[in-house]
């Protein structure tokens, strides 16, 4: 089978999708696939043979070289951000009749957006911050933020990935370059209130056909939170699996559950959460969380002693399964 390895992107995620794109290259099973190194950026579509660029025909997502055309069984997806985790790509690979690994475009879009995943999973029951939904222009005073979420609180983007874009504001004179730096990057930004207590990262995805807990991560940011250089700068400590007694493993990892189940989602994915008072409070669900080697969810699937090349077997199934059910 053909598959083509999808990575890159149009957000500055996208040197961080090219890593992902690379370790899932590195463990496809080749006795059963042949893969393509594809990359969506901003300069074009194209893929990599033997080291020479070829673009992309995206009249049905094909290539040609030397007169010969190629085209693709199955898509693995690891674009991170937009356009391959809002929705886009999803859309026009089942325009092209094309199965791909992850979740539908629906839920894509969804949960791209923090704003509507919090609204869905409200009527679920599952803990959250309390939060202000704002857009550009829009008029808010400091006092009406402090007087609703108190201080310190957090300001993010609203369709954003990899903590771009997001503050943590102790100060309320440091409040408009927190909001300066979440519009730098979205049109429309949330801000919640500050959760003090145990981040930890809960891997989940659908492994042949039923949900399953990859594993928790306990997240210690060196920085004031979990922010961009935390993650990707080796300036935080990842500890799977979570330091958490075994009441409170067992809740968080029922909630994560619950809320990949209730967003109907398929494929990998990463819940973030805050533990407090033994509670896990939900901050965001990343569809297509990091591969590399760093990356939190690889290591879970290490830790619980699943080779990659199995999880994306299974997601490589899913997909073909799902291709099977559009056309009924």
């Amino acid at each position: 089978m053909n598959i083509a390895v999808v990575m890159g992107g149009y957000s500055d995620e996208s040197v961080i999708s090219i890593r992902s794109g690379q370790l899932i290259l590195n463990n496809l099973d080749r006795a059963k696939y042949t893969p393509f190194e594809v990359h969506i950026l901003p300069d074009g579509w194209h893929v990599l043979v033997n080291g020479t660029k070829l673009p992309i025909n995206k009249g049905d997502f094909s290539f040609e070289n030397d007169g010969v055309k190629t085209s693709f069984n199955c898509i693995v997806n690891t674009v991170h951000g937009t356009p391959g985790e809002d929705g886009h790509l999803q859309s026009y690979w089942e325009l092209l009749d094309l199965p791909y690994t992850g979740c539908g475009f629906y839920q894509s879009a969804l949960t791209f957006n923090k704003r509507d995943t919090l609204s869905v999973l409200s009527k679920f029951n599952i803990p959250r911050a309390k939060s202000i939904y704002l857009s550009k222009g829009d008029a808010i005073t400091a006092d009406d933020i402090v007087s609703t979420l108190g201080l310190p609180f957090m300001v993010k983007p609203n369709q954003s990935g990899s903590s771009l874009g997001v503050s943590k504001v102790n100060d309320i004179a440091d409040l408009q370059k927190a909001l300066d730096f979440a519009f730098a990057e979205d049109h429309d930004i949330l801000i919640e209130s500050y959760l003090k207590g145990t981040e930890v990262s809960v891997g989940v995805l659908n492994y042949n056909g039923t949900t399953t807990v990859l594993g928790l991560t306990e997240i210690v940011s060196h920085n004031d939170f979990f922010d961009y250089e935390a993650k990707y700068l080796g300036k935080s400590e990842e500890i799977t699996p979570a330091r958490l007694n075994a009441e409170t493993e067992q809740k968080v990892r029922d909630t994560a559950a619950k809320a990949y189940e209730a967003l109907g989602m398929s494929g990998f994915s990463r819940t973030d959460f805050i533990v407090m008072d033994g509670e896990p409070h939900f901050i965001e669900i990343n569809t297509n969380p990091g591969l590399s080697p760093q990356s939190i969810f690889p290591q879970q699937a290490q830790h619980a002693g699943i080779a990659m090349s199995d999880l994306l077997d299974s997601e490589i199934k899913l997909a073909l399964a799902r291709k099977v059910l559009w056309k009924k």
